[in-house]
């Protein structure tokens, strides 16, 4: 049976992502080897931006987040995929986190809810700090899970207090969308409290 082509080029952080992508896709991709980015991966990155488009997914912990952030800032206008922490996790509890540990399923869905960083001056308000507290995502005894919630819903992977309101931001979503998506967060809590 023949494997789906993805036109972008994906950036993953090793060799264990590429060979987990493609077992599924036809797909090229550039390996970071780690966290210290270096000129020339980023050149290949700006290279592959220009000529085919390049979707960053990169694990769901800090090592992951930090080369996100180093590729957003270098090559503006790259998409992103995320995979959950659950889906990331290996079957071993000591493991790491990593896309190369994720289902097939996992991976087509966080590559089917690819994100495409917009201007954060244009479009949408930015999130306040005091809104954020008032639906529990920050502060509280269960705001990380609340957080995780949220992430999960609006496909934006793993964040912590810090990174919330930037992270929507980012993806241009509005506050309107955080509450919808929070008061269904109750209804599910006060479902299993019944």
């Amino acid at each position: 049976m023949a494997k789906d082509k993805i036109k972008e080029v994906i950036v993953v952080e090793g060799r264990d992502d590429t060979r987990r992508l493609q077992e599924i896709f036809d797909v090229y991709t550039i390996e970071t080897g780690g966290s210290a980015l270096n000129e020339n991966i980023l050149d290949q990155i700006r290279q592959a931006q220009a000529v085919k488009g390049v979707i960053v997914f990169t694990d769901p912990d800090i090592s992951g987040t930090k080369i996100r952030q180093a590729i957003q800032t270098a090559v503006p206008g790259v998409q992103h995929a995320f995979i959950s922490r659950e889906d990331a996790r290996a079957s071993s509890l000591r493991a790491s986190l990593g896309v190369e540990h994720a289902s097939e399923a996992a991976i087509r869905q966080a590559l089917d809810r690819v994100y495409t960083v917009v201007d954060q001056d244009a479009g949408v308000q930015a999130i306040d700090r005091s809104a954020l507290l008032d639906l529990g995502l920050l502060g509280g005894k269960d705001a990380q899970q609340r957080r995780d919630y949220l992430a999960e819903q609006l496909y934006i992977g793993h964040s912590n207090g810090k990174q919330l309101a930037k992270r929507l931001q980012m993806f241009q979503i509005p506050i309107e969308r955080v509450k919808e998506v929070m008061a269904d967060y109750e209804a599910d809590q006060a479902e299993e409290d019944l």
